[in-house]
């Protein structure tokens, strides 16, 4: 078996996806945080984008989490993260995609005011957009969890449940996480998610960074780097204005364009 790299950030629920199916797949690795100052460069050699996650294995080099997975589904494939039939594989991979492109823009472009170094408040009707369409996504899980009938959210343990862990179990430190009463399938699936030792793992790696993040050196956190679908998100719900200033003030970073 060839040494694999995984280039990384312990605040990146995209890394940190791909760590979890790593973990779980009982995959040996080496881990280098590509968002800290001492990892960037060799960050840029195989991602000239400077994104995080990227998959180092022998000759092979993957960028994008949704990429990776497929891959190691590939060459790794027990235990599989992607069970089933096709059908069924086609199910996990769209709830990859909402915990992708829907639920990831709403949750980290909230969080801003939690981590960064910030001297502004949210704008104005941020948070309330963000507990709207969150409840549509929590109501469509809870929906998937019903017509499943079973303790994960596609029948066994998968990429679906993984994908959307990392963002959903931070709704409830930003205070919009879904409510007991309303959602009474979510809330125990969550718990359930959380007590898988990949999961339990993941959480206390993030907690262990976050306590000594301020007063570690090395890591941007007064400018912001955006893609695309956290920006579709801003955009889409009328904080372009907002997002224009960011802009101007030189506050925000984007990724690489080099090919």
């Amino acid at each position: 078996m060839n040494k694999l790299t995984l280039f990384e950030n312990v605040f990146s629920p995209f890394a940190r996806k791909v760590r979890m199916v790593l973990e779980y797949k009982g995959l040996e690795f080496e881990s280098v945080d590509g968002l800290h100052v001492t990892g960037r460069e060799a960050l840029a050699r195989v991602n000239p984008r400077k994104e995080v996650p990227v998959l180092v294995d022998g000759d092979a080099v993957i960028v994008n989490s949704a990429h990776i997975v497929a891959y190691l589904e590939d060459a790794y494939p027990n235990p599989q993260v992607l069970p089933g039939d096709a059908a069924a594989r086609a199910r996990i991979r769209h709830w990859e995609r909402v915990a992708d492109t829907l639920l990831d823009p709403i949750v980290v472009d909230v969080s801003l005011w939690s981590w960064a170094n910030r001297h502004d408040s949210p704008p104005e009707g941020l948070r309330e957009a963000a507990a709207r369409d969150l409840d549509a996504i929590y109501g469509a899980i809870e929906a998937q969890l019903a017509r499943c009938g079973e303790d994960f959210l596609c029948g066994e343990f998968s990429l679906a449940d993984i994908a959307l862990f990392p963002n959903l179990y931070a709704t409830r430190a930003l205070k919009l996480g879904p409510d007991p009463a309303r959602f009474p399938l979510l809330v125990p699936w969550l718990k359930r998610v959380a007590s898988q030792a990949v999961a339990t793992a993941d959480l206390e790696r993030l907690r262990a960074w976050l306590k000594v993040l301020p007063a570690t050196e090395g890591f941007e956190r007064d400018r912001i780097f955006w893609r695309g679908d956290r920006i579709e998100w801003l955009l889409a719900n009328g904080f372009h204005r907002w997002f224009l200033d960011e802009i101007e003030q030189g506050r925000a970073l984007f990724p690489g364009t080099t090919p």
